[in-house]
């Protein structure tokens, strides 16, 4: 009788393992329906601009019962930001401000999870993580709110067959292109210097 328990409870504790071993999923930012987006504002004495860049990817692994072994990076293709004048824009990917063609990629890169809360559904958390822009790598820290959605893939894509699991993040935050090397300090009457960014992005976990 003293085995079959023991066997028991070892079979258990295995299971067990597994299921946490099991327990973080990856998800995917690159959204084919195109709806995933970065946007920036810089708000200049003379003149207001705003735009969205819809090239996202990224992976990242996430298990909401520990936020804090969160890890993975979200990328974003330079030469898909836009803003509403197609001159401006094509200043925007120039040599002289962003150079898409010798930076295509702004990547963020998760370094740590500084802090986190639980809020519901949503866990709030204090990222440190390293973003790399016009080629120059920092450090910042920015407010990141995690949604899991769980079996809500189908709702997202329209597919009722289609199983799995939603991760939404969001974030909004500021950088100082000077610190990136675009332009320091000039024409700041019309490009203010401090960037703000926001983005609302959700990856996707399918079950197969």
């Amino acid at each position: 009788m003293k085995n079959i328990i023991h066997s028991i409870i070892a079979s258990a504790a295995i299971f067990g393992a597994s299921t946490l071993s099991a327990a973080p999923q990856v998800f995917d930012f690159e959204d084919p329906k195109g709806v995933n987006n970065v946007r920036f504002q810089l708000d200049a004495p003379l003149e207001s601009i705003s735009g969205t860049g819809n090239g996202v990817s990224g992976k990242v692994k996430f298990d909401r019962s520990a936020p804090k072994a969160t890890e993975g990076r979200i990328v974003l293709d330079a030469a898909s930001l836009s803003v509403g004048n197609p001159l401006m824009k094509e200043h925007l990917h120039s040599e002289d401000w962003l150079d898409v063609k010798k930076h295509p990629s702004i990547t963020f890169e998760l370094v740590e999870i500084l802090d986190a809360q639980v809020d519901g559904d949503n866990i709030l958390a204090d990222v440190s993580g390293k973003l790399t822009l016009h080629g120059v790598t920092k450090e910042i820290q920015v407010p990141v709110r995690f949604t899991y959605l769980p079996d809500r893939l189908a709702a997202r894509v329209g597919d009722p067959s289609a199983e799995g699991d939603l991760l939404v993040i969001r974030s909004r935050f500021e950088v100082n292109r000077n610190e990136f090397g675009i332009q320091a300090g000039q024409m700041t009457d019309k490009v203010a210097e401090d960037i703000e960014i926001s983005l609302a992005i959700a990856g996707a976990s399918p079950r197969s």
